[in-house]
């Protein structure tokens, strides 16, 4: 399989430089997957999954808070202000933030700079406990059944 170059990067770490097979990425204009040969490209990220399908045929997934992607003909890069491996995330901090992302939102109603800010908390919050495995709606789901 053809592999490209692949760096994940946030202001604290390199969380990703190799090669990969496959990323699966989301923008703002959906989801898009890239292979090795992928024409020049760029978009901007919404907070969301990245899926890393790797030669050896391991997948690996981390949450990351948005950011923006480039494809140029010598590597594809991720440059995201957060991003962790689904493995190290810690899903009670994240449902403690997910808790007081949703009190900000009831506590701030009536001010839009303030809600605009607790739910981007609550989005990653949220992409932190779907990526981890611990979402609660994706709990609750299983448990009925």
């Amino acid at each position: 399989m053809k592999t490209f170059r692949l760096q994940i990067i946030t202001p604290d770490k390199i969380l990703f430089d190799g090669d990969a097979v496959q990323l699966t990425a989301r923008t703002t204009e959906g989801d898009v997957g890239i292979l090795a040969g992928h024409t020049r490209y760029a978009a901007i990220l919404k907070t969301g999954a990245l899926s890393i399908r790797l030669e050896n045929g391991e997948t690996r997934t981390a949450a990351a808070a948005g950011g923006a992607l480039k494809v140029s003909d010598e590597k594809t890069t991720i440059i995201t202000t957060a991003a962790e491996w689904a493995e190290e995330i810690d899903a009670d901090w994240a449902e403690r933030s997910r808790q007081d992302a949703l009190q900000k939102l009831d506590l701030y109603k009536n001010e839009p700079d303030r809600q605009e800010r607790a739910n981007l908390k609550l989005q990653r919050a949220l992409n932190r406990l779907r990526v981890s495995g611990k979402d609660p709606k994706l709990t609750q789901v299983k448990k009925k059944k």
